[in-house]
Order: structure tokens, then C-alpha cells, then sequence
């Protein structure tokens, strides 16, 4: 029987997402060895989601709340959370929290965020056209970005000799950025290498930024798990926004620090000169939000706001998010004691020197992709795996077979 004729015949199948096609890829997989370092989701140490316990206790409270109601929220989100947000990001005593010069409204996330920052640098500040980013870096952002027209372009991140921050050429990179060029930063536990700048660092391209006229955007997925400590990861945020006087453009997510991947609750924060140009951004942001997705969650964004409004909650948060970063680190520990104790070759001292969810492994892309059709251990080809699918079960398996993989397959 002949196939029928479709309007959709030219449309060509696209490939698999490069994260989300490996959690495709694991569930498929039937072998019992399997282990999943994909996807960036803390897991317990029985492989588990993870719910934060706080989390848990507003969601109660919530469910037994009669006065809830299930309306829209406003285009920018919910009130109350804007200043919240900020005081987190910022610092209480930000003189820019006070005297009003931060543009806020609630995204869908980090990926919402940076995309409703794209559209507003493509309608209103066309001068710049050209993103910076890392290489490497998150696999969407470039494509959030070219999505949003806009170019862009990449700077060294990770010198595979010294495996940390190739800074020399990076800012060689970006001392011939033309001037307005939107920088593109993570605020800490850079995503896929765990490397991040130090404070000198920081700066450095702070001043950078100033003297050549760049526009810092900056990425925050994981403030509170890279150190456990939360305003010591927001401190490239508060230098740039309270030391440096600089207008800048911040995504702020709560999917990692409060476990709420599938709420999709975010924040952009554009710090701007003065109030009034603060509010005409936001009435333009909002105007870019409402035929986009119109009103975002309502759900995640109270669960936000109830721990950082309740002092007793946001301190229980607070202890818990330390605590698990603290696990993140003896993950770290173990992994390298384990090659280290098989004296399998090369160096593996990096993988303590990083910091956040992932490492970036050194392992190359073959023997990345061994770890997968050989060991059934799905990891990004790039090297990079997720400390938060370690457990204490499946650790000795993972470091058998890092260790056979680098003695088979050669690093190139």
C-alpha cells in the first residue's frame, strides 16, 4: 500500500538532544550495570530524585492552605518574589536593590530567562548583536541565543594541559570583542568543566568588561552548590552589580539549589542605571513575556517564596543545600581516590580541584563513548559527567571503568 502524501514530507527528523537524548538512551538500556551521569539532577545515594526536605514541608502546608487560589499571575510574576530574589542574588544591602534600579520578572527558569534576555537584546539594544561564551560551555546556550538572532562567538575557557581556566587567552579573546559585545559568564560551578574563576579573576575581566565596553550577562544555575555557601557563589553577581557600578543582565534559577527541575521557576534580573530606566525595561520585558508564554508558574514560585520570606525556613534550606554540596565534594573525593588507588593513568587531581554537579573527566570523546556502549556508564561525550549519579553502590563500577577504557583507548 502506498504510503499517503504528507504537508510535513520535507520536514527531516532532527537529531537527539546531546543531555536529554542520553536519558533516552538509559531508559532504553536493559543491561542492570547501567549507570545515568548524564543529566545534571541530584540523586540520593540510593539513585533516587532528591527532594529537598523544606520543599516537602511547604508543598504540606500549601495543600492545606484554603485560601489558595489557582489564578493567573502577572506577566512578571509574583510579587513579593522580585525583592526576594534579589536580596538572595545581590546581598540585602545592595544600594541597587534600593534605590529600585533592578529590573525583575519570574522565567521559566534559567533556559526562560536567557532566552527573554536574547529578545530583548535583539529588539531593543541592537548594537549588541554578538554574544561571548565559553568553550565550552552548556550545550543550549548557543542555541538560545542564535534562536533570539543573535551571533555568537566563543572565548577559551579550558586548557586541557593545566585542566582549569585557560584566563590568558580568554581575555586575549575578549580584548577584541567589539564594544557592547554581551559577555556570557556562569557564576560559579561553570557548566560542563567545574572550573570557576578566583576573585582576582573576576576582576580582572570586571575591569575588562568596563574598559572595553561589554555587557555581562550572567548565568546563575547553581548558587549555594558549588560551595555550599550561597553568597560567596553569588560574589561575580554582587562585584559587578555592587562594586562595579555596572549595568548587566542576570538569569537566576532555582531548579538545582531547591531541587525544583520541573517547576520551571526563574528570575531575570537586568540592574540598570537609574530607576526610571528600570521600569521602562521591565514594561518592555513584559511586552517581550506575554506573547511568548503569557504568565509564568504559579506553583514553584510560591514554594521560592515561602523559604526565602519564612527566616526559619530559609535557614533549614540554607543548612540542607550545604549539605548536599558537602556530598558533592566527597563524590569528588572518592572518584579520585579510586583511579588514584588503580593507578590508572594520566592525572586525576583536577577532579578534587573542580567544584558544582559536574567534572569535566579529561576522558575524550572515544573513550566517552566506550564508557556508554561498552561499560553502559551514559555520559556527555565531552568528557563531562554528573557527580550527583555517583553512589556508594555504583562508584567502584564507574572507576573500573574509567580505568579499563584509558588503558584500552589512548587519549588523542
Amino acid at each position: 500500500m502506498a504510503t499517503q502524501s504528507s504537508l510535513f514530507d520535507g520536514v527531516q527528523e532532527a537529531p537527539p538532544d546531546p543531555i536529554l537524548g542520553l536519558e533516552v538512551a538509559f531508559r532504553a538500556d536493559q543491561d542492570p550495570r547501567k549507570v545515568n551521569l548524564g543529566i545534571g539532577a541530584y540523586r540520593t545515594d540510593d539513585g533516587k530524585p532528591y527532594v529537598f526536605r523544606c520543599v516537602r514541608q511547604v508543598e504540606q502546608e500549601m495543600a492545606a492552605d484554603p485560601n489558595l487560589y489557582k489564578e493567573y499571575l502577572p506577566i512578571d510574576g509574583l510579587p513579593e518574589l522580585k525583592k526576594q530574589t534579589q536580596e538572595l542574588l545581590f546581598g540585602e544591602d545592595s544600594s541597587a536593590i534600593a534605590e529600585e534600579r533592578i529590573c525583575s520578572a519570574q522565567v521559566l527558569s534559567g533556559t526562560g530567562g536567557l532566552r527573554v534576555a536574547g529578545e530583548f537584546l535583539r529588539y531593543f539594544l541592537p548594537h549588541c548583536k554578538t554574544v561571548y561564551m565559553s568553550e565550552p560551555t552548556w550545550p543550549n546556550h548557543p542555541n538560545i541565543f542564535k534562536k533570539a538572532g543573535l551571533e555568537v562567538a566563543t572565548y577559551p575557557y579550558w586548557n586541557p594541559a593545566t585542566k582549569g581556566v585557560d584566563f590568558e587567552n580568554m581575555k586575549k579573546t575578549l580584548e577584541s570583542a567589539a564594544p557592547y559585545s554581551v559577555l556570557l559568564l556562569h557564576a560559579c560551578a561553570h557548566n560542563p568543566t567545574g572550573v570557576d574563576l578566583n576573585e582576582a579573576q573576576w576582576r580582572e575581566i570586571m575591569d575588562l568588561c568596563k574598559r572595553k565596553r561589554l555587557v555581562p550577562m550572567i548565568d546563575n544555575a547553581y548558587q549555594g552548590y558549588a560551595s555550599g555557601d550561597l553568597q560567596r557563589d553569588s560574589f561575580s553577581s554582587r562585584l559587578f552589580c555592587n562594586e562595579g557600578n555596572m549595568e548587566l543582565f542576570v538569569c537566576q534559577s532555582f531548579a538545582k539549589n531547591m531541587g525544583l527541575y520541573g517547576e520551571r521557576i526563574g528570575m531575570l534580573h537586568i540592574v540598570c542605571a537609574n530607576a526610571e530606566r528600570a521600569k521602562v525595561v521591565l514594561s518592555q520585558v513584559k511586552k517581550i513575556i506575554r506573547p511568548m508564554y503569557s504568565s509564568p508558574p504559579l506553583h514553584g514560585a510560591r514554594i521560592v517564596s515561602r523559604v526565602l520570606g519564612d527566616p526559619n525556613m530559609k535557614a533549614a534550606w540554607m543548612s540542607e543545600l550545604k549539605e548536599l554540596a558537602g556530598r558533592i565534594q566527597s563524590v569528588r573525593s572518592a572518584l579520585r581516590n579510586g583511579l588514584e588507588a588503580k593507578q590508572t593513568p594520566g592525572t586525576w587531581r583536577h577532579i578534587t580541584e573542580q567544584i558544582g554537579m559536574f567534572s569535566y573527566t579529561g576522558l575524550s570523546r572515544e573513550q566517552a563513548e566506550r564508557m556508554t556502549k561498552h561499560w553502559h556508564v551514559y555520559m556527555m561525550n565531552n568528557g563531562r559527567i554528573s557527580l550527583a549519579g555517583l553512589t556508594q553502590a555504583n562508584l567502584p563500577y564507574v572507576v573500573e571503568a574509567i580505568d579499563e577504557v584509558v588503558r584500552a583507548v589512548p587519549a588523542s
